[in-house]
Formats: C-alpha cells, sequence, structure tokens
C-alpha cells in the first residue's frame, strides 16, 4: 500500500473525528488553542491505538481467510463508508443538543474519541491481511486525528455542525474508493497473472 493510500485512510478516519470535535467546539465558550490541542491529543492517541488492536486480531485469523483478503478489506472499508455517509447526510439537530449538554471533562472525550475510533480498529483489522505497516499507518491516523480534532474544535464556533458533517461524508467516499482500489489492485494483480488483460 501506498504512502498516499496510508494518508487518504488518516485523513477519512479523523473526519468523523472532525466533526466530532466541530459540535464541540460550537459548544465551548470560546475555546482556546491549548484547550483545542489538549482535545486533539486525547482523540489523536486513542485514534492511533485502536487500529493496531484491530490489526492484531486480524492477524490472527488472516491465516484462515488468506484467499479472500482484499475482499475483506474492500467490504469493511465500504459498509465503514457507507455508515460514515449515512452519519454525515442525516439531521444534525439532535447531535448538536446533545453536544451542548455534554461535558468537556477528560473521561467524557475519551469516551467520545473511543467511540469516533471504532471504525479505526475495523480497518485495523482489514489492514491485517495487506502488506503494510502497522505502526506507520497508527502514527498517520493519530497525526491526521490530531490536527483535524484540534482544527475541528477551534473552527466549531465559527462554521457549526453541518461542516463537521460534510466532512465526515467526505471520510465516507474516501474510504470507499480506498477499498475499492484495493480490490481492483488485488484483481488486475490476478488477471496478470492468469494472463487476463
Amino acid at each position: 500500500m501506498s504512502f498516499f493510500s496510508i494518508l487518504l485512510i488518516g485523513f477519512a478516519m479523523s473526519t468523523d473525528a472532525f466533526a466530532a470535535a466541530v459540535g464541540k467546539g460550537a459548544a465551548m465558550q470560546r475555546p482556546r488553542f491549548a484547550e483545542a490541542l489538549r482535545v486533539g491529543a486525547i482523540f489523536g492517541v486513542i485514534e492511533a491505538v485502536t487500529p493496531v488492536v484491530g490489526w492484531a486480531l486480524g492477524l490472527a485469523a488472516a491465516a484462515y481467510v488468506t484467499a479472500w483478503d482484499h475482499w475483506i478489506a474492500f467490504v469493511l472499508l465500504g459498509v465503514l463508508g457507507a455508515f460514515m455517509l449515512i452519519s454525515g447526510l442525516r439531521s444534525d439537530t439532535t447531535d448538536t443538543q446533545h453536544e451542548r449538554t455534554r461535558p468537556h471533562g477528560f473521561w467524557n472525550l475519551a469516551a467520545t474519541g473511543f467511540a469516533t475510533s471504532i471504525d479505526a480498529m475495523a480497518v485495523g483489522v482489514g489492514l491485517a491481511f495487506l502488506e503494510v505497516n502497522i505502526l506507520v499507518v497508527a502514527a498517520v491516523i493519530g497525526i491526521c486525528t490530531l490536527v483535524m480534532v484540534t482544527t475541528g474544535v477551534m473552527l466549531g464556533r465559527a462554521l457549526g455542525v453541518v461542516a463537521g458533517k460534510r466532512a465526515e461524508i467526505l471520510g465516507g467516499v474516501i474510504l470507499i474508493l480506498v477499498g475499492s482500489f484495493i480490490l481492483h489492485e488485488h484483481l488486475s494483480g490476478n488477471a496478470a497473472v492468469f494472463g487476463v488483460g
């Protein structure tokens, strides 16, 4: 997998956290940069750890599903992308009300960060079937999330939750495209092996 693909995954994984951060920024009273950076660091660390956990789980099962590895990655990324699209397209009124009443303490932020990182864990499972350095992927996801969440909190009051939802839609599209590219690469490789095309 190329570094560009890894970067796209990192960006896609951070868009749902960005959407949550925009909501938090909209609910905070004039958040300072240090406060935004703290939120970004909490989200970034959690988002970096979860794909490694998923990768370890996927690696344990890799020996049993080698023939289907690229299809599994394609389906996981596609389904996650579809869920992000649906989440980004649905009405955001309820989410905004929840954000305005939710405190911003460490454990609440950590719980939100974990909730937005479940997809990263599933991506880690899919990556266990591919030749990729999971530590590089995890670091890229963590850094992208740190930057996106910090930015999201700072821009939250100005942009509102709608901008966060649009970012989540874009993240969903990117995941579907990356999954499709992985499958295309695999099928093209098989076609070349069998002298097709």
